[in-house]
């Protein structure tokens, strides 16, 4: 069950590369022409007004994407983008930014899936956004974590749900289907607070798919993120070289597109895919993004190109902040 407009396109825009100096994807500090919190700014400005112009709808954020969420809320007042515009907005808690806008800090986020975090962060969200999100979720959820057995925090995220907010959880890492399904079965009083996940899905590792339709089945909004895998499909290459995988790169050629297009038109050909979120830095970027909607692809395209979860994961924590 989306939350987007009717007419909104099915992809939307994450603000993990744009609200912060230092990320994961590859070739990221070079798509960063200022690092300072104006000049970054401006450029989540820029890129939050070319996917406007471009029909998107939906935008994610967190606290622990820097000032990400300031910059989209400054967006969101600076263009009058309130009730009744058809902007929909997502955040998330538990991970705490500790960086101090420092690309080469050692320690960039400290997660704490506790009730003082949460109870800490809704504000600071709230006076963030300048609104109440659509979606608020757990961020990077795991069995592990204990946070999908706090019976604390799970009482606070039901109140937050009666009020009317989508609350949810992200996954990460190899285990996601295994936490996906503990949450779906998660009950406050006998009713499950949860009706939003965000999920890595992309052709190198598709693994939560099956438990993905299962949420969907279940009426849950599907959010789709690193659709290009932190920038491996994408002209950067998987290990930043531009070494393309070739079953990638001629579908891209055959279709006049980049390789990144390609990646997240897989993603938008599963059926349960609700939201695909974007991660451009740049609207270069977005625009070669947005190349996806135009589209269409069987839902197993590049099916060969997965790998085993446990590798997909350990390369991607290997990938260096820049």
């Amino acid at each position: 069950m989306t939350f987007l407009p009717a007419e909104a396109p099915r992809l939307g825009l994450g603000l993990a590369a744009l609200g912060r100096p230092g990320y994961i994807n590859l070739g990221h500090g070079a798509d960063l022409a200022d690092r300072s919190v104006d000049g970054l700014r401006a450029q989540a400005w820029a890129v939050l007004d070319a996917a406007w112009a471009a029909g998107v709808r939906y935008f994610d954020a967190a606290r622990s994407y820097g000032l990400g969420e300031a910059f989209l809320g400054g967006w969101l007042a600076a263009r009058g983008l309130g009730p009744g515009s058809g902007v929909r907005v997502g955040s998330k808690w538990g991970y705490t930014y500790v960086a101090d806008w420092r690309p080469d800090a050692l320690t960039h986020e400290v997660k704490t899936h506790d009730l003082p975090t949460l109870t800490r962060q809704w504000p600071e969200t709230l006076a963030a956004l300048g609104r109440t999100p659509d979606a608020y979720l757990i961020h990077s959820a795991t069995l592990d974590s204990g946070v999908l057995e706090n019976r604390r925090v799970l009482g606070r995220l039901a109140e937050l749900a009666a009020s009317g907010v989508r609350v949810g959880l992200s996954t990460s890492g190899p285990a996601q289907a295994d936490t996906l399904h503990c949450a779906l079965a998660v009950g406050v009083d006998g009713v499950s607070p949860f009706s939003v996940v965000q999920a890595t899905w992309n052709v190198l590792d598709p693994s939560a798919g099956a438990a993905l339709a299962e949420a969907h089945a279940a009426g849950w909004t599907v959010v789709v993120k690193e659709g290009v895998a932190n920038g491996r499909l994408t002209a950067h290459g998987l290990t930043g070289r531009g070494d393309v995988p070739a079953p990638l790169a001629r579908l891209a050629h055959e279709h006049g597109v980049t390789p990144d297009a390609i990646a997240l038109a897989a993603v938008l050909a599963q059926p349960w895919a609700d939201v695909v979120l974007s991660g451009a830095s740049t609207t270069g970027q977005l625009a070669q993004n947005l190349a996806a909607l135009r589209l269409t692809l069987p839902a197993d395209t590049l099916r060969a190109l997965a790998q085993p979860p446990a590798g997909y994961w350990a390369a991607r924590a290997a990938l260096p902040w820049q």
